[in-house]
């Protein structure tokens, strides 16, 4: 081979790789760029996430928790205000409680209609003193009217009039 062909053929092995390296520099400028396409950056900062630190919001953020105590609070309050309702619901209904009631009931029943023996009855009384618990009722009758004075236990007095004459049974 001649020097010439020789020198022919390095200069075409040159052309060759500008050629090769121009494409494999596009392919790497065309790769980075569409890579870079897809990332975006932002600066980095810190920022509290609670309100009480970062003072955005804060006031809401105090309430909303005074408010959530507030209601826990109540809360409890009502649920042990049911427990003793219903604690006291029971001794009401239990049944000593009701016999209690329904013996007391008979018993002021049974005074009440001596009572009314004692005003009204075949011998009318003109005047009586009865004391219940510490409450003293007295009567007195002038024919005309029944005059009943009661004095309760803390000094009270109450005074009832009643005209005899307009009762017809």
């Amino acid at each position: 081979m001649t020097k010439e062909k020789t020198k022919q053929k390095i200069q075409d092995e040159i052309v060759k790789t500008k050629i090769a390296t121009w494409f494999l520099l596009m392919g790497l400028i065309m790769f980075v760029f569409i890579l870079a396409q897809n990332i975006y950056a932002d600066t980095i900062t810190f920022k509290f996430k609670s309100p009480s630190f970062n003072g955005v919001g804060t006031s809401s953020h105090y309430l909303t928790i005074e408010n959530q105590e507030y209601t826990r609070k109540l809360t409890i309050k009502e649920e042990i205000k049911a427990l003793q309702d219903e604690i006291e619901r029971e001794k009401e209904n239990s049944t000593l409680a009701r016999f209690m009631r329904n013996l007391e009931s008979r018993v002021y029943a049974e005074l009440s209609r001596q009572l009314v023996n004692n005003l009204f009855g075949e011998t009318p009384q003109s005047e009586g003193v009865i004391t219940l618990e510490g409450n003293t009722i007295e009567y007195t009758s002038d024919g005309v009217t029944l005059t009943l004075k009661i004095t309760e236990a803390d000094g009270t007095v109450t005074e009832i009039v009643i005209p005899i004459g307009t009762f017809t049974f």
